[in-house]
């Protein structure tokens, strides 16, 4: 009974580094969500763009347009021109493939890749 009595929960210093690492992993999670979020545009794009009408026939510079154009609507500002490969080999596939580099906390950065890749036609 004497040992029940002990025991009451948590202390201050327990809640201090529990509210500590809560709030560390909330702050990491607040600076990886733009570019999650960011990638998921950029697969929206590419898939949505495989449903225009005559895009397996189109030129790979109004394939870029194109793309382009879905990604300024999207906000998406991490991929540029240079990061879009198109190729046609036994149809034709788009693919994205870039790098996102952030600030993290003091001189600490994340860097995130990315790769997606689309078959416009078949």
């Amino acid at each position: 009974m004497h040992s029940m009595r002990r025991q009451r929960g948590l202390s201050f210093i327990g809640l201090v580094i529990v509210l500590g690492v809560g709030g560390f992993f909330a702050y990491c999670g607040m600076k990886l969500f733009p570019v999650y979020s960011e990638y998921h545009s950029v697969k929206e794009s590419m898939d949505a763009l495989t449903q225009e009408p005559g895009i397996a026939n189109a030129a790979p510079k109004k394939i870029r347009d194109l793309l382009s154009r879905r990604f300024e609507i999207s906000y998406v500002e991490s991929v540029k021109p240079e990061n879009i490969t198109i190729t046609a080999k036994s149809g034709v596939q788009l693919t994205v493939n870039y790098e996102v580099r952030r600030p993290l906390f003091y001189n600490l950065d994340f860097v995130a890749k990315f790769d997606y890749m689309v078959e416009l036609a078949k």
